[in-house]
């Protein structure tokens, strides 16, 4: 049985100029995720990250780590939402200055954006945005040959709508997985005959006891 392995991005630049840039403690968990996926001794087929520059530089990073040699396939398909077009259209523009306070509006954002459905303002509908989440791991599941497994570096919305999904509540799962979700969390799908199923979510042992100061949600 074939499984994907997807992983949250490091810590991204929260409050900076380029939210998009790894920070100094983004990289160091794209390394703690690398260790730990190499410690399994997963041999991967394939391996996907966003065009995000956060994902590319988490996917580099660990892939340095893991000591892998498989490219990374680019695939738009696996970005995060837009929270600055969200928060704009349905939390007024929320400035990111205090973390816990911009996720309370983020989260109340996100749920306007998921009720809105086809309706919304935004650039990407909710729809939109699950479709091409669901539609990306089927085409990965699709390519992968009899016991191949596959790596994906991504985001917590695309976590949150694939686990969604898969459990039969996507708009309850965007909203409940997306905000519990850490950085460099690895999430396990199996591929099989029974179809792709949920086995874990948001593992994060890797950050915890000695590296329990790399645990971020943000």
């Amino acid at each position: 049985m074939g499984a994907i392995y997807l992983v949250r991005h490091g810590q991204a630049s929260f409050g900076a100029a380029d939210y998009d840039a790894l920070s100094p403690l983004g990289f160091e968990q794209a390394a703690a995720v690398g260790a730990e996926l190499r410690r399994r001794g997963v041999e991967f087929s394939q391996v996907r990250s966003g065009t995000l520059a956060r994902q590319r530089d988490t996917a580099a990073t660990a892939l340095k780590e893991l000591r892998s040699a498989v490219p990374v396939v680019e695939d738009a398909r696996w970005n995060e939402y837009d929270h600055v077009d969200i928060s704009a259209h349905h939390a007024g523009g929320a400035p990111q200055e205090d973390s816990r306070a911009y996720q309370s509006l983020l989260d109340a954002a996100l749920a306007a954006w998921v009720e809105s459905g086809d309706a919304g303002p935004c650039a990407e509908t909710w729809p939109a945005f699950r479709s091409r989440c669901t539609a990306a791991l089927a085409d990965l599941v699709a390519s992968l040959g009899k016991g191949e497994h596959a790596l994906v570096f991504t985001s917590g919305g695309v976590l949150g709508a694939v686990a969604g999904a898969l459990t039969g509540v996507p708009e309850a799962g965007l909203l409940k997985f997306n905000r519990v979700t850490v950085n460099t969390g690895i999430t396990k799908l199996t591929s099989g005959r029974g179809g792709v199923n949920l086995v874990s979510f948001n593992e994060h042992a890797h950050l915890e006891g000695e590296a329990a100061r790399l645990l971020t949600y943000r």
